[in-house]
């Protein structure tokens, strides 16, 4: 079976993947006054590092190489959402739902990505994905789970916040 669309997929998930470190540091940066988010951040930049390796290593024994040109636009998109970002005054709450958006979006290439390698008889890149695409899952149901608390919290610290500025 011609594998030119795993190919090609598994180049978008490492650049995807190098979009979401990029992205994940930034965020981490500026999460001070958020320590259980910053955490789970955290925690999720670490997790993206080694999928990153994971990929590179199911595309070596694949002989694909990365795309530097798909990486590196990646990047820059991170980039682009981390400096509009900064400048909100709602940063906390906009990251939060780009990041929920931005797991269910990885969610949904992996689930390609596994199908594309079960049909090319790539059973170890299968594999590969499927563990990623636990990862992604858990990281979106937490951020899911506590939306509404992030919500809360910002919220009540934009409340003190005018409060100590009236005073």
């Amino acid at each position: 079976m011609d594998t030119k669309y795993l190919e090609n997929w598994l180049r978008d998930a490492h650049a995807m993947e190098q979009q979401a470190e990029k992205m994940l540091k930034s965020q981490a940066e500026r999460l001070v006054d958020y320590p259980e988010l910053q955490a789970r951040i955290e925690q999720h930049l670490e997790e993206t590092r080694h999928q990153s390796e994971r990929l590179e290593q199911a595309m070596s024994g694949m002989n694909i190489d990365t795309s530097t040109i798909k990486d590196l636009g990646g990047k820059l998109t991170a980039f682009g959402q981390a400096l509009g970002g900064m400048m909100a005054g709602d940063e906390v709450l906009k990251g939060t739902i780009a990041s929920y958006a931005f797991e269910h979006f990885e969610i949904a290439n992996y689930k390609a990505l596994i199908q594309a390698a079960e049909n090319a008889g790539q059973t170890g890149v299968a594999h590969v994905c499927r563990d990623i695409l636990k990862e992604e899952e858990a990281m979106a149901d937490w951020l899911g789970q506590h939306i509404e608390s992030t919500t809360t919290q910002f919220l009540q610290r934009d409340d003190d916040d005018n409060l100590r500025a009236k005073r």
